[in-house]
């Protein structure tokens, strides 16, 4: 039987071999005729119609000549196959030689025990093929699809007649991704080269895609050059979608790595800006885990404390801070009791005041770090506040709200504070409260004559010179511009006019220098006790002023007691000028 196919492919081989021939004869032929008609034409007188058939026989020429072109390339295909054929017989012959036989059998003439023994070859290679898990495939050198493995139905869902009745196979089977790649690639083993291996994708029917390794390798190499190009496909969807798996998962370790470094810069980045606030700011901050030992500290918290700027507390214990600030504060034990009571607290604690024994007052306030996850606390943060200096601007506050600015006595204000008490107390144990009320003979003259700051010079020495003379228990204050009084609990009539007589000497012997002269002032005084005299601050007031103008209306620099008459007022020799002439020169 190949030795029939291989007599037909000669003959075929001959036929396409003379094809050029009756071309060429066949156009010949045609235009020979073409030219008689011309001719004749010409020498007729009837060239129109001779032109006519020059192009009909032209035309049959040209047909000719193209039907035994299509004949002899039909020829030549059909040959190409039976020599495939040829070829694959070959090897089932080599085949069967292996498998049984013998050299007797190989030489035995008998064309029908060959032919059955091709048939089982054959069966079995197509067993084979039906077996084969990947994809085997055969190409002509132009890239045509020769014949492919039952398996790419399963792999591709397309099946071998119609991978093989495809124009172009690759087209069909291949993405076109990796289409130009994949033909470049045969290409070059058609070119020469020993095999390319490299990974695509092939399309299935149902339109989703499925990656294999392909192998492609020259086919038969007769007189050095390739029959034809075998290509072998293997499974690799499975491996691909693992990789792709694990491509995510790395990108998205990446990713949360990423991420992570870039929380973690951004927590240092918080951390340095919390830091920086926390250091720049007056409040002492110390943060201490539930183990009480300290885990950060400011800048503030070292000055307050007293611990050098260099000083490391991180990991201390709170006894060790405690032993160390002991010798600071006057109260030691006090405060250590203070830190043990809020300790076992869970509640932000009440601000406690420590006294430093250099003067400075500080103040702390704690509260309980509370775990993210509940739980008891993570530790206990305490912050210190030295209040020193708000101390003092209160307490300068409450001298500037109560005493007056210019003498430093007591103002109007809190006069009547101390009276609406003093009566209250006074009340309650029914014991007396007297009232001195004072106002200045002379003093607008020298205001007017030496101007404001002699007045103001006046009013301070008279405030130091009377108030030298006050005991502790009374109370002087200034009410007025040159207006002042004495506020005297549990004392009595006596003792009142004893202290009057005493302030209006002493006011009468004071004597200031103003332009070059010496000038002295007198008081008028006025003498109230609750409640002889009054049952409130209101009438108590009242009636001291009342018995002060008496005393300014009876000849100034004296003093009356309220409710008196004449001769139950001590006086002392009034002046005899009146009052534009009030001062008294020497």
């Amino acid at each position: 039987m190949r030795r029939v196919l291989c007599a037909r492919g000669d003959v075929v081989s001959r036929q396409a071999h003379l094809s050029p021939a009756v071309l060429l004869l066949a156009g010949c032929a045609g235009a020979a005729l073409a030219g008689v008609a011309v001719a004749t034409g010409m020498v007729f007188g009837t060239a129109g119609a001779w032109y006519v058939v020059a192009i009909v026989v032209a035309g049959i020429g040209v047909l000719a000549a193209a039907a035994l072109h299509l004949h002899a390339g039909a020829e030549g295909r059909r040959r190409a196959g039976e020599e495939t054929v040829v070829s694959y017989l070959e090897s089932l012959d080599a085949a069967v030689r292996l498998s049984g036989g013998g050299a007797d059998r190989a030489a035995e003439p008998d064309t029908t025990r060959r032919l059955e023994s091709v048939a089982v070859g054959v069966s079995r290679l197509r067993e084979i093929a039906d077996g084969v898990h990947g994809v085997e495939a055969l190409f002509d050198m132009r890239g045509r699809l020769t014949w492919i493995s039952p398996s790419i139905e399963r792999l591709t869902g397309w099946s071998p007649a119609a991978c093989l009745d495809a124009p172009d196979a690759l087209a069909l089977l291949v993405h076109e991704s990796d289409r130009r790649y994949c033909q470049r690639m045969a290409q070059r083993v058609a070119e020469g080269s020993t095999g390319e291996d490299f990974e695509m994708r092939l399309l299935r029917e149902d339109g989703r895609i499925c990656w294999v390794a392909s192998h492609w390798r020259p086919l038969g190499r007769q007189g050095g050059q390739a029959a034809g190009l075998r290509m072998s496909a293997e499974d690799i969807q499975a491996r691909k979608e693992a990789e792709y798996k694990l491509l995510e998962t790395v990108t998205e370790l990446r990713r949360a790595q990423a991420l992570r470094e870039r929380y973690l810069a951004r927590s240092n980045d918080e951390r340095q800006r919390l830091s920086a606030l926390l250091n720049v700011i007056r409040l002492g901050i110390l943060f201490m885990d539930r183990d009480h030992r300290v885990l950060y500290y400011n800048r503030a918290m070292l000055d307050i404390w007293g611990f050098p700027p260099d000083e490391n507390l991180i990991g201390a214990r709170d006894v060790v801070l405690q032993s160390r600030v002991a010798e600071l504060i006057e109260q030691p034990e006090a405060y250590i009791e203070h830190v043990d009571a809020v300790v076992r607290t869970h509640v932000v604690s009440e601000p406690y005041e420590v006294r430093f024994k250099d003067g400075r007052i500080v103040t702390d306030i704690a509260a309980l770090v509370e775990a993210v996850q509940g739980g008891r606390g993570i530790g206990r943060v305490w912050i210190y506040e030295d209040v020193t200096e708000q101390r003092r601007t209160a307490q300068r506050l409450v001298e500037l709200a109560e005493h007056d600015p210019l003498t430093g006595l007591y103002n109007r204000r809190r006069f009547h504070e101390e009276l609406d008490r003093e009566l209250a107390e006074a009340a309650r144990r029914g014991g007396e409260v007297g009232l001195v009320a004072i106002d200045l003979d002379g003093f607008k003259p020298i205001n007017d004559e030496f101007g404001h700051q002699a007045g103001d010079e006046v009013l301070v020495e008279l405030s130091r010179t009377v108030g030298d003379a006050i005991r502790r228990n009374e109370m002087f204050c200034r009410v007025g511009g040159d207006e002042f009084c004495v506020l005297v609990p549990d004392a009595g009539e006596s003792e009142l006019c004893e202290l009057a007589r005493r302030i209006v000497e002493l006011i009468d012997a004071m004597r200031f220098g103003f332009g070059g002269r010496s000038v002295g002032i007198t008081a008028s005084l006025g003498i109230a006790i609750y409640p002889r005299h009054a049952s409130s601050a209101e009438e108590l007031i009242a009636v001291a002023d009342q018995a002060m103008y008496r005393s300014k209306s009876g000849g100034r620099d004296q003093w009356t007691m309220a409710a008196s008459c004449g001769d139950e007022s001590a006086r002392m020799k009034p002046t005899e000028t009146d009052e534009p002439d009030r001062r008294r020169e020497d």
